[in-house]
């Protein structure tokens, strides 16, 4: 039997509620203020997810579609394959940074799987051989490293200056400058 539309409507007003109750009040917010938030019942979080971790994981996988992945695909897209390189790797950065509770929930949660990773690094996997290809980049890297460069640039509470200094070890001898 297929899903009503209302159900869908309130599954996404539910995921994004989520997003956005994690982002403001960390990890260990109450599903009940979730319903609140997304104009629902408590049942209604269950009857949609059943239980926290489903429900994160909805919520993550609504954040990386709409927030994420854009940003890697763009990247793949751009005509300067290192300006969407550093674009998407800076804007990934910058939105993950501001959702620290939410990768937190979703690491905890079991959402982050290797598909969403995969999701990720195809497209930049791409951008990156067009940069390699051009001697933008080192020719050693591997769209993993870029994950790397995120993680490491997450690591710290200060991305925005560490992020564009792991973009610079990146580049070819002759173009760091």
């Amino acid at each position: 039997m297929p899903t009503r539309s209302d159900a869908l409507r309130n599954s996404g007003r539910i995921a994004r509620a989520t997003i956005e109750a994690l982002r403001e009040q960390g990890p260990e917010v109450s599903l009940e203020e979730v319903a609140r938030r997304a104009g629902v019942g408590i049942a209604t979080v269950y009857r949609r997810f059943g239980d926290r971790d489903t429900l994160v994981g909805a919520a993550f996988e609504t954040y990386f579609a709409e927030e994420i992945e854009p940003l890697a695909q763009a990247a793949r897209q751009a005509d300067d394959p290192w300006e969407g390189l550093c674009t998407a790797l800076t804007a990934t950065v910058a939105t993950l940074a501001t959702h620290r509770p939410l990768l937190a929930a979703a690491r905890e949660s079991h959402a982050l799987t290797i598909d969403i990773a995969l999701r990720f690094l195809a497209p930049l996997g791409e951008a990156l051989t067009a940069a390699q290809r051009l001697g933008q980049v080192r020719p050693d890297l591997e769209p993993r490293d870029l994950a790397a460069l995120v993680i490491m640039a997450l690591a710290t509470d200060h991305h925005t200056r560490y992020l564009p200094l792991l973009l610079d070890a990146i580049r070819p001898p002759s173009s760091s400058g």
